[in-house]
């Protein structure tokens, strides 16, 4: 599967508006982003590029007067570039998250192995740092666990990792379910399962906790979803997401189906949540 790397460029831009721009960009499926010295760059499949969006959104935000270009990213070049740009990150001082190509560090209570593949999930953006985060403050122990948009399955194999039960990690892109099942190798985790689809690939079956990294539109689609399958008193953590206007967005239609905020973490303006599962 190929994707486009879309470069943007701006004369003047303040934090607050990339981070608009960037969370308007997520909503006509770009899925990840990169800064660079003049702007950033956005990469989204190349099958669900419609430039005229594109255009459409800019157009909304023609005070930034940003200038764009667009580059096709086949697999081997995003692997060279990704393995180029991949440095070890450390999370809370517990987890240690390396490549295939980076040295061990003993040190660390946990060690995650990401194999550089064309999918996304390194722990190096704000949305996974959280998820990592409210992950190491939680029990896992028995848990049966679903990790929705899992990409790397990074989150699902620190799960394991905490003493999940059982994993079932799901995604739409066919690489990254692919890479959910080399990663779970890689990490002697055998108790992922890794599905290829979306929310009507989610087994029926319970679970004690969900863990869903996506987008705000995604998620708003697939909270009745994750509800119906999550059990009473169980736990489900939200990220890729804003503060403002995302989060009360999430929360109210949360309580629709009986999920009640607890708390949120976030970086920058990025917004990581945790919510319940109501006793009914």
């Amino acid at each position: 599967m190929d994707y486009l790397k879309v470069t943007f460029t701006f004369g003047e831009i303040e934090e607050y508006q990339k981070d608009l721009l960037i969370a308007d960009l997520a909503a006509i499926d770009f899925e990840t982003f990169e800064d660079t010295a003049t702007g950033f760059d956005a990469f989204v499949q190349q099958a669900l590029f419609e430039e005229t969006k594109l255009k459409s959104l800019l157009a909304d935000h023609q005070q930034l007067q940003a200038q764009y270009q667009i580059d096709e990213v086949v697999t081997e070049n995003w692997n060279k570039e990704w393995e180029s740009n991949f440095s070890p990150l450390i999370i809370s001082d517990e987890c240690y998250v390396r490549a295939t190509f980076h040295e061990a560090q003993p040190q660390y209570h946990y060690e995650i192995v990401i194999d550089p593949k064309m999918s996304f999930g390194t722990g190096h953006h704000q949305t996974t740092t959280m998820m990592m985060q409210y992950i190491l403050e939680t029990g896992f122990d028995g848990a049966q666990v679903l990790d929705m948009g899992a990409g790397t399955a990074i989150l699902g194999i620190l799960a394991a990792k905490r003493g999940a039960k059982s994993i079932v990690a799901i995604d739409y892109d066919e690489v990254c379910y692919e890479s959910a099942i080399e990663n779970a190798k890689l990490n002697q985790v055998d108790n992922l399962v890794s599905l290829h689809g979306s929310k009507e690939a989610i087994p029926q079956q319970t679970f004690d906790i969900i863990l869903a990294n996506i987008n705000r539109n995604i998620l708003l689609d697939q909270i009745e979803s994750y509800a119906s399958v999550l059990k009473t008193g169980g736990l489900i953590f939200f990220s890729g997401f804003y503060e403002t206007p995302d989060l009360e967005m999430i929360q109210s239609h949360c309580e629709k189906f009986g999920l009640q905020y607890q708390n949120h973490k976030k970086i920058d303006n990025w917004v990581a949540a945790r919510f319940y599962k109501m006793i009914e």
